[in-house]
């Protein structure tokens, strides 16, 4: 064979390798970012005739299905309306998709098979064919809390330590997803100042005030540096970084044992707890807990603000100069935390230290029945030793009974907690508050955290009641 001839078989084969890897490229490797183009509009064209899968809470009620119109066309609705609007999402081939509705998208599509696999369903005539996706979400309890929000603006979640299920993820304002339909009604929300849209159960942080004590007394007696027995003085006006620090009203106490401190919430001792423990552990034990980064749950990452101290809009770490450690380490400085956040922090105290993955969805089943995903528990990090919570707890019953969150007390049910006020307008006692808590104590079900935007009192009168009312409704259930 002359050379000639060679280097034309070469080219031959060269470009026929071409051929096949850029055809593999749109067709099986890169086949699930071509569909989710917004400038495909074969694709929105084919999803229009898939029948979406459902998406239904832990008791079967249905959050979300498909609705079969003229000429095979499918539309989304939501059979609940605003109960879950913020959890689930919305599914429009218009608007996109957001939430649970956007995370499983996939399997709601039924498109979770390999590239090659879809590729051969398409040639054959196959259609995609819709999975329900069954959430851990407790609808009973997701009623109570938003009835429990009222008017205010704010967000409840619970989940369970042990697994780390959500059984709830409340959000108020909220609105009714089924009015999507109409690109007017969407341009009004998306533009409404209360931002019904958001999530605020994982979006819009907040300081957590005193809530955040919990992880200094975590870093401070799991690092050996105390005990709950280690005595500080409670005294007012205290100079943290250079500035006197207030206790509430002004109070100046004595020597206090940290558990009594806990109890009371005593800014200037917490304060000085933060400050002796040192930036280096305590951005440890905030790591534990899942600061600092997004969280781990199976929800969109877009949906999701990453708990701690930001400058600006900027995240910044608690190593820097620029973090005042003493005000911190009470909840107030540059901190801004979700819900989510803080009901983790709860859940790993009252799990024995363990702090659990988090996680809407319980399984996804198939169109012919079969579980094809089952999430199983999985431990996210160890944030403490058991001995650590065991005492955290025994701080936190403190707390809940001769403390400043009596007012979650259950009757027959130790329940562990912590308030929280961030003050936003000085002066006018208008707050942002906070209660994180866990019940039974000794052997939780569920954990908690509660916050609402602007109120004119503290957490214990606002925030802690609402809390009251989810956990006795989980613990009935």
């Amino acid at each position: 064979m002359n050379r000639p001839i060679i280097r034309l078989y070469g080219l031959v084969v060269l470009l026929f390798a071409l051929l096949v890897a850029f055809t593999s490229r749109w067709t099986i490797f890169e086949a699930s970012s071509l569909r989710e183009n917004k400038l495909n509009a074969r694709t929105l064209l084919e999803q229009q005739r898939i029948d979406r899968g459902p998406i239904v809470a832990a008791d079967g009620t249905v959050l979300a299905h498909s609705l079969r119109h003229g000429e095979g066309i499918y539309e989304r609705s939501y059979p609940t309306g605003s109960l879950f609007a913020n959890t689930v999402g919305y599914y429009f081939t218009d608007l996109g998709s957001t939430g649970i509705e956007r995370y499983r998208s996939s399997a709601l599509n039924g498109q979770t098979d390999t590239g090659l696999q879809a590729v051969l369903d398409q040639l054959q005539g196959r259609r995609p064919r819709g999975q329900k996706v069954i959430t851990t979400l407790d609808p009973a309890a997701q009623r109570v809390a938003l009835q429990a929000l009222g008017e205010h603006q704010g967000a409840v979640l619970a989940l369970e330590p042990r697994s780390g299920a959500v059984t709830v993820m409340a959000t108020s304002p909220s609105f009714n997803p089924n009015v999507l339909k109409s690109t007017a009604a969407y341009e009004r929300l998306s533009h409404d100042p209360n931002a019904p849209l958001i999530n605020r159960t994982t979006q819009f942080g907040y300081a957590p005030g005193s809530t955040f004590k919990v992880v200094t007394a975590t870093a401070a007696i799991d690092s050996g540096k105390f005990t709950p027995d280690s005595t500080v003085s409670g005294r007012n006006d205290v100079v943290i970084s250079g500035v006197p620090l207030q206790n509430d009203e002004n109070e100046s106490l004595g020597q206090l044992t940290l558990t009594e401190a806990l109890a009371k919430s005593v800014n200037t001792v917490w304060a000085q707890v933060g400050e002796t423990v040192g930036r280096a552990t305590m951005t440890r034990y905030m790591a534990r807990f899942g600061f600092d980064r997004k969280p781990k749950l199976d929800y969109p990452a877009g949906e999701m603000s990453v708990s701690g101290s930001y400058e600006g809009n900027r995240l910044v770490s608690p190593l820097s100069p620029k973090v005042d450690l003493g005000r911190m380490s009470i909840g107030q400085d540059k901190l801004a935390v979700v819900p989510l956040q803080m009901a983790e922090v709860a859940a790993a105290v009252g799990n024995g230290g363990r702090l659990m993955t988090p996680h809407l969805t319980s399984r996804i089943v198939n169109s012919d029945g079969q579980t094809v995903l089952r999430v199983k528990p999985s431990v996210q990090s160890v944030v403490m030793k058991s001995s650590t919570a065991a005492a955290v707890r025994t701080m936190m019953e403190a707390v809940v009974n001769e403390g400043t969150g009596t007012s979650a007390q259950i009757p027959g049910v130790q329940v562990a907690g912590k308030t929280g006020t961030a003050e936003t307008q000085i002066g006018n006692t208008i707050n942002n508050v906070w209660f994180i808590a866990f019940a039974p104590a000794a052997d939780p079900k569920v954990a908690i955290a509660v916050t609402l935007k602007g109120v004119p009192g503290q957490g214990a009168a606002f925030a802690a009641p609402v809390a009251k009312q989810v956990m006795e409704q989980l613990l009935r259930d």
